[in-house]
């Protein structure tokens, strides 16, 4: 694993999730607020914080926001402040930028002003619980447009044998492309690999297939 250059903009309950998560990762990770308390607070849980306000644009230059590989403004509720943060950060030259939005409009705003990528923590969560609870055994899903998509589930009592006696392809028009047994991944399996319960699948397919297959294991 290639060890990144994060820098974390806002020390909030978020932000100091991904900032302290991205360390315990190894990746070097430099965590700013304007706040002196929240940078006490993750002071021996990063590689640097410091107090900086990232509204001013000379601030950012000073810790060379150019030169990190993900800079991610989690800046919470002060909206204006976040899009400052952002714009600043790509106006430095900052490659990669991730930024949370509390609402849709934000997130628009995010976008348009040039965010690489724009999330809604609050939002995401809710969605992903919401397919967890409605659907137990499909953990995550990967959209890939057009229709088809890439979920992770857990094979149960009814999902159990070798992949060749199993048919998925056949029977539900999906394919496996990994297995995750024990801590284990086999990416590519074959026929004769074996399936056991809890065991993870990663699993390509129409949402309609997947869908099959989610009815076929009793949810």
């Amino acid at each position: 694993m290639k060890t990144k250059q994060c820098l974390v903009i806002g020390l909030g309950r978020f932000g100091t999730a991904v900032a302290t998560t991205l360390y315990e990762m190894g990746h070097e990770v430099v965590a700013i607020d304007h706040g002196e308390e929240n940078v006490d607070r993750v002071m021996n849980l990063v590689t640097h914080a410091a107090i900086v306000d990232a509204t001013d644009e000379r601030a950012l230059r000073s810790i060379g926001v150019a030169e990190f590989d993900v800079v991610v403004v989690a800046i919470g509720t002060d909206v204006q402040a976040n899009i400052l943060a952002t714009m600043n950060a790509k106006s430095l030259g900052a490659t990669y930028v991730v930024s949370k939005a509390i609402d849709e409009m934000a997130r628009r705003v995010l976008e348009r002003i040039g965010a690489d990528l724009v999330i809604r923590p609050e939002h995401d969560m809710g969605v992903r619980l919401a397919r967890q609870i409605a659907t137990p055994n499909i953990v995550d899903t990967l959209d890939l447009g057009g229709d088809y998509a890439i979920v992770e589930i857990e094979a149960n009592e009814r999902l159990k044998g070798t992949l060749r006696d199993l048919n998925l392809t056949g029977r539900f028009g999906v394919q496996i492309i990994a297995i995750s047994h024990a801590g284990k991944i086999e990416v590519t399996p074959r026929a004769e690999d074996i399936i056991k319960p809890h065991d993870r699948l990663v699993v390509i397919g129409t949402s309609h297939n997947l869908d099959e297959l989610r009815r076929f294991l009793g949810e």
